[in-house]
Order: C-alpha cells, then structure tokens, then sequence
C-alpha cells in the first residue's frame, strides 16, 4: 500500500475522531484501577484496539449504507465534521470495498471480544461486544437504520459513552458496580453532543431522504436550545458525581474547558441556521469531548496516586 492510498483509507476509516473511542476506554480503565487496584496493560490495550476496529467498522458501514440510501449523495454541502467522509462519492475507493473493510473490522473486534471474554468471569465483555456492534452495523444498516430515527444520538451516546466505559472498567476489575454507568454519564452526553452538533449543517439533505434525526424533528431554532441545555448538563452530572462521591472532588477540574464551552454556545446560538459560520463550534465540542474526557481521568488518576 503507497502513501497516497494509505491516506484514502485513513480519510476513509475517519482516523482523526478516533478520540470519541480512545478517551472512554482510557477513562474506563483508569476508573477500574482507582477503584479496584487492577491494571493489566495487556487487557488495556486488547480493549482499546478492539474498540478502535469496532469505531473503524462503524464508520465504514456509515459511509457504505448511507451510499445505498442516497444521503451522502443529497449532500451538497459536506463539512469536514458531517456528510461522511466522501471517498466514496469522490471514486477514491469502491463501495463493495468499503463494505469488505467494515466486515473486517468488526471480524477483528469479535475475535478480541472473544478473547477478552474468555479470560474474564462471566460473559459481560460478550454481551457488550454484541451490543456494540449491532448498533455499530444496525446505525445506518437496515432494517434497523437506528440513526435515521429520533434515536440514533441516543444510540452513539450509549455506544461511545456506557458501553466503552463499562467494558474496559470490566476487563480491568472483573466486576461491574452501577457507580461506573453513572461516571460514564457526562462522556456520554459529549460524544451526543458531538453528533448532534454536526447534523446541523446535513439539516436540508437528511430531511431530503426522509433521515428524522433530531435537528430535523425539533427544526434548527429549537435544536440548538436542546444542545446549550445538553452542554451545560455535563457539567451538572459531573458536580453532581462529585457531590455523591462517585468521582473524586479533583474531577472539578473540568471547569477549566468553560471558556471553550462558552465559545461553543456563543457560536452556536448565533449561527446555527448556518452551515460554514458553524464550524467553530462543531471543533470546539469535539475539543470539549477530549479535554474534558481527559481532565476526568487526570482528576481520578491523581486523586488515586496522591
């Protein structure tokens, strides 16, 4: 493989938003070795390249069955955050290539899931795995099409939230106390808050293909005040974790991304009827995503050393 092609199918497989898929399970498994005393490298970096071919195979199906219903073809206006990531309309690789990696990925993701599970009690990591790759395949894939309905923000929230956190907390600690549901909450919301933020520019082209997400349902004017309410959730979750003692106080340290989040809303209350004008607060809520998924695991890692 040359260089050119290696970056066709690192645009392909959406490289740079890897972050939604590292940030959880290095939160995850921190998370497990403050409250159980367990690290095990090995596990750690089985989890996390089994959840990265599980992202890779999610992206590829996104961009292949989104092919098949005409929406990335409807969107004339695609931004480096939405509309997909354009191989495929652009004839830089073939459709049923597309199909064949995602199947590979999610092959490799099976086989360490598998492996996990058969080294860990019980069969939690089974039943996550499969959990995960049915709305990593079912997302845009009939019949299912999850994110074509109200519930696909729902859907990557879970998916990029919970389910990644609890997995790799489980594979460290071999237990599953409901305190690591609860600490997952505010990564969750973030990576809705991702995907919700970038259907705002593929508004008119998934309205076009009958894709009821929930910008299109609510309508732009009433979908961003859902998103500053959404924004300023993570932080109440995140106070309120501390309060209850499920996160240490150091975790308040996410208070330091505000400034970002300020940016985040000033720009999205005053352009969100834009597509371009947008843009910056579509990076910036990425960049919340990871700093802050980064200043939660810094809070509960330095609280467990000190």
């Amino acid at each position: 493989m040359n260089r050119d092609t290696l970056k066709i199918w690192i645009k392909a497989i959406r490289v740079p938003f890897f972050t939604a898929t590292i940030i959880p399970v290095a939160f995850g498994s921190i998370f497990a070795w403050s409250e159980a005393g367990n690290f095990f490298w090995g596990r750690f970096w089985l989890a996390m390249l089994g959840a990265l071919f599980a992202h890779a195979g999610t992206n590829l199906a996104n961009d292949y069955f989104d092919h098949l219903s005409g929406c990335d073809e409807a969107n004339t206006t695609p931004t480096p955050f939405s509309g997909g990531s354009r191989v495929i309309q652009d004839g830089l690789i073939r459709p049923r290539q597309i199909l064949f990696a995602s199947c590979a990925s999610f092959i490799l993701t099976a086989i360490i899931g598998l492996y996990l599970n058969y080294i860990s009690k019980g069969n939690i990591i089974l039943i996550i795995g499969l959990i995960g790759i049915f709305l990593g395949i079912f997302y845009t894939a009939k019949p299912f099409h999850i994110g074509y309905g109200s519930l696909g923000e729902l859907a990557v929230g879970i998916g990029f939230g919970p389910l990644m956190i609890m997995g790799s907390y489980y594979v460290q600690a071999e237990v599953l106390p409901f305190s690591v549901f609860l600490a997952s909450i505010p990564i969750g919301i973030l990576i809705t808050l991702v995907l919700y933020i970038n259907e705002f520019p593929d508004y008119t082209s998934d309205k076009k293909v009958g894709k009821r997400t929930l910008v299109v349902i609510l309508g732009k004017k009433n979908a961003v005040i859902l998103y500053h309410i959404l924004l300023a959730s993570v932080y109440v979750a995140v106070t309120a974790l501390v309060v209850f003692q499920i996160l240490p106080l150091l975790c308040l340290i996410v208070f330091l991304s505000l400034p970002l989040a300020l940016k985040a809303f000033m720009v999205s209350k005053s352009n969100f009827d834009k597509i371009y004008e947008l843009l910056p607060a579509n990076a910036a809520t990425i960049g919340l995503h990871s700093i802050i998924g980064l200043l939660l695991s810094a809070g509960v890692l330095i609280d467990k050393v000190f």
